[in-house]
């Protein structure tokens, strides 16, 4: 009913930018926080940034000053540019929206993408 599909990842050199999409589809009534996750080999899924509706945002520490997250709510899209890319970026990168659905408007769900990789390597 809901799908998050993300686009954006691939491979690039140390220092380097890449901005990821994700667009939220299907029978949405409304959509509160969007954030992207990363998932590097052997770790936990982690929180990098994050958008409430009104546009508040939240950066992890490591990622501060380097990445930006924004959203375009008519086209229920959030972006994340990233920049000055380092080795330790390196990750499936998963987008992740909280939001109602038309079957269920007073009941918030929790909906993740499938992934996309990104990988900073010389």
């Amino acid at each position: 009913q809901v799908q998050l599909v993300e686009s954006g990842g691939g491979l690039v050199h140390p220092g380097g930018s890449l901005r990821l999409s994700c667009v939220a589809s299907g029978s949405i009534f409304s959509i509160d926080a969007m954030a992207w996750y990363r998932q590097a080999p052997g770790n936990q899924r982690d929180m990098v940034a994050q958008i409430t509706s009104s546009g508040n945002t939240y950066y992890a520490d490591s990622v501060k000053g380097r990445f930006t997250i924004s959203r375009d709510n008519a086209k229920n899209t959030v972006y994340l540019q990233m920049n000055s890319l380092k080795p330790e970026d390196t990750a499936v990168y998963y987008c992740n929206a909280i939001l109602t659905t038309l079957q269920a408007i007073f009941s918030k769900q929790n909906y993740w993408g499938q992934g996309t990789q990104v990988t900073v390597s010389s």
